[in-house]
């Protein structure tokens, strides 16, 4: 039976009860008047309830596992990937559940190489742009700099007070300028390691008014350019957000090692997602974090919200 189709299962089962009931009718002590009794109309009420009540368990049997393939794909998120079906000994739908388990196999396969060649490409647009900011306009407002400050020494006290002023914004610009290119190319990252980075994007944090307190382990292992480059960019976003969205006062940002991972944990003072949908931000964390097969968590912490990326190291 459990290789017969699911239709042929569901008119087998029903044949079998009407069969059983049929049976039982006709070996059972009892007749129906041209005129039905009140006794014999209990009898058949009773027996039309077990034939019904069987009937409903056989079918429920039969196709439970298709209840359960429904609700997984109410709940199914390409994000959190792994969940699977756990497949039934039921031959009707067996092969249903090995092609859906099959399906969200690919999906999350597909789905990683296209977010990878997406980030890939994102990485290098970064560079891009970062690299024409600081070459480009960095080098053209270095130049407008000092030709105000040729321009100011032969003018008047009066004009040279103005001049000042404009020198004053275009340097103002020009910081702002290198700001947003370390931002999208984090250079510090490439020459100096993963932990003069986040101290680097501590400090920045550090300087616009939230206090960043970070603690690291010595001695973390190598993790490699696309683990390191991931960590930096969920601190990097973390403490973005901790910035303009949950208002903190003060971070603490940690980088440690336990057993087989590496975990970064940011933890701000603010006020939290307050049941508010994860955003763009979150979405591309847990984006990068599926990359190099890291877990992220967001939701709160002991004061405010805390973002937990463990990443798993590589076994020799």
């Amino acid at each position: 039976m459990n290789g017969l189709p699911l239709y042929w299962r569901v008119c087998l089962i029903n044949g079998l009860v009407f069969v059983v009931g049929t049976a039982a009718l006709a070996l059972a002590p009892v007749t129906v008047s041209a005129t039905v009794l009140e006794s014999e109309a209990v009898v058949l009420v009773l027996g039309l309830i077990g034939i019904v009540v069987l009937n409903s368990i056989l079918l429920r049997t039969s196709l439970a596992p298709l209840d359960r393939l429904a609700r997984l794909m109410d709940t199914v998120d390409l994000q959190r990937p792994g969940r699977r079906l756990p497949e039934s000994r039921n031959g009707a739908v067996e092969h249903l559940v090995r092609g859906f388990n099959a399906m969200l196999e690919r999906l999350e396969t597909e789905r990683g190489r296209s977010n990878a060649k997406a980030l890939e490409a994102q990485e290098a647009e970064r560079h891009r742009i970062a690299r024409e900011l600081h070459d480009e306009i960095g080098q053209g407002l270095t130049a407008v700099l000092l030709g105000l400050k040729q321009l100011s020494s032969g003018l008047p006290p009066a004009v040279q007070k103005d001049l000042l002023e404009v020198q004053e914004t275009a340097r103002a610009t020009l910081d702002e300028v290198r700001g947003v290119a370390r931002r999208l190319r984090p250079g510090v990252l490439e020459d100096l390691g993963l932990q003069s980075a986040l101290a680097a994007l501590a400090t920045e944090f550090s300087a616009h008014g939230m206090r960043v307190r970070r603690v690291t382990s010595p001695g973390l292992p190598e993790l490699g350019a696309d683990r390191e480059l991931v960590i930096y960019r969920v601190a990097q976003e973390a403490l973005t957000n901790a910035a303009r969205h949950s208002e903190a006062c003060s971070v603490q940002l940690s980088l440690q090692r336990h057993g087989d991972a590496v975990i970064l944990a940011v933890e701000d003072d603010g006020t939290g997602m307050r049941g508010a949908e994860e955003g763009t931000g979150i979405r591309g964390m847990r984006e990068r974090a599926l990359l190099i097969g890291a877990e992220l968590s967001v939701g709160p912490g002991d004061r405010g919200t805390a973002v937990r990326l463990t990443v798993p190291l590589e076994r020799p």
